[in-house]
């Protein structure tokens, strides 16, 4: 059975620099994100703090927020790309991140060398590599590129070959950063169906998304980020809900927020 447990994680990205915030020397003012010294030194960012949840077999969450709220260092995070200050995160199940598809593909490589390549990185053995390679070879709309190294491919070759890869394998967990698509009208069309089944087929579903519709579609829960913080967690309805109103009053805050002088 898969399950995801993040525990009370933490993480700070450290900034190794005599960089100072000279304005607010008593530490006050400032995004609370930035982590200054008594002195004005930036030591670093608090990118997460304090994040709880947990996931089983056929939970299907969201994750929300501003840009810069935290929600692919949480999904790096989850896919155990990056490890966490403090706190923990366990996981019992084979996990595909999406979160950049272009990771790991070996330009001077041959589409077919790059198949068995990514395949083992994501943990695939031999056997079920090989069992996949035509599929992707047909889907990839390669044709006699396929023994070419795939620096010489154009950027529609490159993006369809590692949809193709990333998209193959049956997922046990997967974590995705926003919907994936890619090439031609033709091929997008194509690309968005097996993107439908591949989600359907994880037993665990993380998603960061800034889609209402994606939410409704393929998430029962979701998580409101801000500030690397937890603000809601709950059903699509109530936290979206809750999100929507606050980024309206963000508006209305900025629209009257005027310098002086230049008020009617």
């Amino acid at each position: 059975m898969v399950h995801m447990h993040v525990e009370n994680v933490h993480l700070r990205f450290p900034l190794y620099s005599r960089a100072q915030l000279h304005a607010y020397q008593d530490g006050d003012g400032f995004d609370e994100r930035i982590i200054v010294s008594g002195k004005g030194r930036i030591l670093g960012v608090q990118a997460l703090r304090d994040i709880n949840f947990s996931l089983k077999s056929g939970d299907r969450l969201g994750l929300i927020g501003r840009n810069g709220s935290g929600k692919t260092t949480l999904l790096q995070v989850a896919s155990q790309i990056m490890v966490p200050d403090k706190g923990e995160v366990r996981v019992d199940g084979r996990t595909s991140n999406l979160i950049n598809i272009n990771l790991g593909i070996q330009p001077g490589a041959s589409a077919q060398r790059n198949i068995t390549l990514r395949g083992l990185a994501s943990g695939q053995s031999l056997s079920a590599i090989e069992e996949k390679r035509e599929e992707i070879i047909q889907f990839a709309e390669l044709g006699d590129f396929v023994e070419m190294p795939v620096e010489t491919f154009s950027a529609g070759m490159r993006m369809r070959l590692n949809f193709a890869i990333a998209t193959a394998f049956e997922p046990e967990i997967l974590i995705l950063d926003e919907w994936l698509s890619a090439g031609d009208i033709a091929f997008r069309e194509k690309a968005t169906a097996r993107m439908q089944e591949f989600v359907k087929q994880a037993g665990i579903l993380v998603l960061a998304t800034h889609s209402h519709r994606l939410l409704l579609d393929n998430c029962d829960r979701v998580i409101w980020l801000d500030n690397g913080k937890i603000v809601k967690d709950g059903t699509v309805d109530e936290v979206w809900g809750a999100y929507s109103e606050s980024q309206k009053a963000l508006k209305i805050d900025a629209r009257n927020d005027v310098p002086i002088g230049l008020g009617g």
